[in-house]
């Protein structure tokens, strides 16, 4: 009889907004609607917080919270091209997919973010083992992480955690490892 492997892959812990789905794409127009500007009017490239929209202070939480209650925001984001294919190529071949998200920063909205999470995750085919809701991503104890928010890279890091940051406007003056694609993100945990 052949002897079964049991070398456990590694798990992966993925963010949701900015890595497989198009959280600026959904806000720009959402905002858009908010400030009754034209979307063309809105930049794409924006920073963590979107102030180039002039979001500042209170005005992000009125407008996440209408994002989120009134236009659905975390159920109608579009998928970023390839997160499905390789997250499933990923669990095919072994690896655990840990989805890590901080979706419940606005007060008595848990349910709402909880519910059109899981929708989005379900009807996008996106697979996974664990959903985790938090804001230190650290402590759900994944082996590779991709992540996009600056702060969360450079604290994943700096933890001794390998963490490959998924390029957008937001993080440019992130150093290597960084993915501009989830076609680079599988080569990378490949090389892993």
């Amino acid at each position: 009889m052949q002897e079964m492997n049991n070398v456990q892959k590694p798990v992966i812990g993925v963010d949701l907004d900015g890595v497989c789905a198009d959280f600026y794409g959904r806000m720009r127009h959402i905002a858009a609607e908010w400030f009754e500007l034209p979307v063309e009017s809105l930049t794409t490239e924006v920073s963590y917080g979107l102030k180039e929209w002039g979001v500042t202070g209170t005005r992000y939480d009125s407008l996440h919270r209408f994002a989120l209650h009134q236009r659905e925001l975390f159920r109608t984001m579009a998928m970023i091209p390839g997160a499905r294919k390789y997250l499933r190529r990923l669990s095919d071949e072994g690896y655990r997919i840990r989805i890590i998200t901080h979706r419940l920063f606005i007060h008595y909205s848990h349910a709402s973010a909880v519910q059109q999470t899981v929708a989005w995750l379900d009807r996008h085919g996106i697979p996974y083992w664990d959903l985790c809701f938090m804001k230190e991503k650290s402590a759900v104890g994944a082996d590779i992480y991709i992540e996009d928010s600056p702060e969360n890279v450079i604290q994943l890091r700096e933890a001794g955690h390998q963490t490959i940051c998924f390029a957008n406007s937001t993080n440019r003056e992130i150093n290597a490892p960084r993915a501009e694609s989830w076609a680079e993100v599988y080569r990378m945990i490949k090389e892993m």
